[in-house]
């Protein structure tokens, strides 16, 4: 009885945080107009929730590692819904962006629900489990845009923001109702230095990301502040090198095993992202710039219905393939198969059943390589290092992410003729086959990382 509560659980929490960090994306427009703000501003509304979801995880993820687990998890749930509460009561712009800083820590409980699986559940179901949590984390968009574009429409922002604060409530009872105490015996300390500079770096990444006019008008300070990225990222390795007790224990991070399934989660998080913002933004173009269909953006949330219903069916379907056949080729096969989607969306998108079928290709193959990816890095990791280890494949996936959304927008005003505010259509074409580099990559890496294995 408790393992049939404590797996539907775990895939609820996880589904629920990544759908309501999810909300900041199709009410951007809503917020800029209810608050009186610039769209640049309320672009925060989204890129506060990513920064504090990849600061969060692994610091989670080492808590998580410990023996006060379920604490953690209640109170992670509990800062998420006073970050909803925020969101929807009447206060300032800055309140908001608070609401959802503080929404956006629940996307370190994904690797900790992994973490619950693990302990709790027998190998074979344990890791079906994990595949699923890691599949909902990405689908939760796909689940929370359509979701929080229809509510936006009917009742306006607040109204949208109310359906995250009854979703994490549910949460946060379901978790304490259901999810156990971790086992004895183990200890977690975390890294304060290492957290502190760790966030500076993945500031300085997540607005470079979310800045995107700062390279087009700026780009001396755009590189300075790349360098100054990169050193900090430097600085944080040396630190978890030298600390007892680590945020994240680079040397197993270094581990081959590890090493490739995390640049495969890196690259491919890049072209994942940038596929996915193509489509949508692609449907919501209006027809005066002689392509795009012009959707709102409910209807255009419903795009995302192909991409969530295949890329569950992926989910459930690549535990049994991994049986027979190595996680590091269903990585491979995965990419091959977003990286089709790439080729479709290139080739094929007058009409909008062309752009459904790209978006449910793009759903098989994220779908299958996001099931496949903890198995890869598990297969290698001691079960009590089961959340950390996630967690920092998680923090690449979010920088993976921002990257994608950066390097499509960067394409995409690159191709905008001066006095012009849409780009011409062969800027998407640009955009897809940039994508299909990126997941060119990663096959590559994940093919290489095959042949390691074996």
């Amino acid at each position: 009885m408790q393992t049939r509560l404590l797996v539907p659980a775990l895939v609820f929490i996880a589904l629920v945080v990544a759908a309501v960090a999810s909300l900041g994306t199709p009410l951007i427009t809503s917020v800029a107009t209810s608050f009186h703000v610039s769209l640049g501003s309320a672009q925060w509304t989204l890129t506060v929730a990513l920064f504090s979801g990849a600061v969060a995880t692994p610091v989670l993820g080492r808590l998580g590692a410990g023996p006060h687990r379920r604490v953690t998890i209640l109170a992670t749930l509990a800062v998420v819904v006073a970050g909803s509460a925020l969101t929807v009561l009447p206060l300032p712009f800055a309140w908001l962006l608070a609401g959802r800083a503080a929404q956006g820590v629940g996307l370190g409980l994904t690797a900790l629900m992994m973490g619950v699986a693990r302990d709790h559940l027998p190998e074979e179901r344990g890791a079906a489990v994990i595949a699923l949590i890691s599949v909902v984390s990405i689908i939760g968009a796909g689940v929370g845009y359509p979701l929080a574009a229809l509510l936006a429409g009917l009742g306006g922002v607040r109204a949208a923001y109310g359906f995250g604060l009854v979703v994490t409530a549910a949460a946060l009872l379901t978790a304490w109702r259901s999810v156990p105490d971790a086992p004895e015996g183990r200890s977690a300390r975390v890294d304060v230095p290492g957290a502190v500079v760790l966030a500076a770096a993945l500031l300085l990444v997540l607005f470079l990301a979310g800045e995107r006019s700062l390279w087009s008008g700026h780009p001396a300070a755009a590189a300075g502040l790349a360098v100054a990225a990169v050193a900090l990222l430097a600085v944080w390795t040396v630190i978890e090198l030298r600390s007892p007790a680590p945020l994240i224990d680079v040397r197993a991070v270094r581990h081959p095993a590890v090493a490739g399934a995390n640049l495969a989660m890196f690259v491919g998080g890049i072209g994942m992202y940038l596929l996915l913002t193509l489509i949508t933004r692609y449907a919501q173009t209006p027809h005066g710039a002689g392509y795009g269909f012009g959707l709102t953006t409910f209807v255009a949330g419903l795009v995302l219905i192909p991409f969530s219903v295949l890329g569950f069916a992926a989910g459930k379907l690549t535990p049994r393939a991994q049986q027979r056949i190595p996680g590091p080729l269903l990585l491979a096969g995965s990419a091959v198969v977003v990286g089709g989607g790439f080729v479709l969306f290139a080739a094929a998108r007058s009409g909008l059943a062309e752009l459904f079928v790209a978006m449910g290709v793009l759903g098989l193959g994220v779908g299958g390589f996001s099931a496949a990816m903890p198995g890869v890095i598990l297969a290698v990791t001691p079960r009590s290092e089961t959340s950390s280890a996630m967690s920092f494949n998680y923090v690449v996936r979010s920088v993976g992410y921002s990257l994608g959304s950066a390097v499509g927008g960067l394409i995409l005003a690159a191709g905008t003729a001066p006095g012009r505010l849409l780009p011409d259509d062969r800027a998407y074409t640009t955009a897809a086959l940039t994508g299909v580099v990126a997941m060119a990559i990663t096959t590559v890496a994940s093919l290489v990382l095959a042949r390691r294995r074996s």
